[in-house]
């Protein structure tokens, strides 16, 4: 595998608030790690960070070769280059499904309206969402809603996927619909970072677990083992509530 992303010493923090704290990490192409960690524990700001919708206050962040946390670099152009999606699902309410999910690859990537529109189709209908083009964002269930968003973050072939809980604000009888989603993105071979609390999802679905603690990776490996022998009292600690 060759890193796509990579994080070298990131430390961020909010006034007087330390939230990352000297964080390395990386993803390899095709890989999907699940980050997981109790609320405040870095996992959405290191998310924001990696894509710079906020500055670090130390550190690198390499997107392939290139150290995009140099300040000279076009944050515009780097963000073309990653699909995100976050709790809320930040469509727009004005436009439709179809427009949503081509407006990044018409506008950012210039790519002509036809040839959106039919890649764009041929998402939605993958996802069972094709019926729903023409409509407006509040005609869809909160579940539908969140499909759509994905589908636009996957539009653009971006080359790594941010998830940042996008199951949170679901209703529970939602969260299946839009997890299975994910779950065919990383059989295809997408390349997904992801926070999540969903704990079985990550344990069936990612590569990789990485514990986020106070800003601090305390320990990462293969689902398996953190699952089934962590070696921190503090992952254990942390997990022991998912499966008390």
């Amino acid at each position: 595998m060759s890193a796509v992303l990579r994080a070298d010493g990131l430390w961020k923090a909010f006034g007087e608030k330390q939230v990352l704290r000297g964080i390395d990490l990386t993803l390899d192409r095709h890989e999907v790690v699940a980050l997981i960690g109790a609320s405040g524990s870095g996992k959405s700001t290191l998310l924001r960070c990696l894509n710079l919708l906020e500055p670090i206050d130390d550190g690198q962040i390499f997107l392939g070769d290139e150290d995009i946390s140099d300040p000279r670099v076009d944050a515009n152009r780097v963000r073309a280059r990653f699909g995100a999606v976050f709790q809320s699902y930040n469509l727009f309410p004005h436009l439709s499904v179809l427009d949503n999910v081509t407006l990044s690859s018409r506008i950012v990537h210039r790519m002509p309206r036809r040839e959106a529109e039919e890649r764009a189709m041929a998402l939605l209908e993958r996802i069972g969402l094709a019926d729903k083009a023409k409509e407006h964002p509040d005609r869809l269930s909160g579940g539908q809603q969140q499909r759509a968003a994905i589908v636009r973050a996957i539009a653009t072939d971006p080359e790594v996927l941010l998830l940042d809980e996008i199951t949170s604000a679901l209703d529970p009888e939602l969260v299946g619909e839009v997890l299975e989603l994910v779950r065919q993105l990383a059989e295809d071979g997408a390349t997904i970072l992801m926070a999540t609390h969903e704990m079985a999802f990550a344990r069936d679905v990612a590569h990789r677990v990485v514990f986020l603690d106070a800003g601090t990776i305390i320990e990462q490996g293969p689902p398996s083992q953190l699952f089934g022998a962590a070696r921190e009292a503090r992952t254990r600690e942390f997990l022991a509530r998912f499966t008390a």
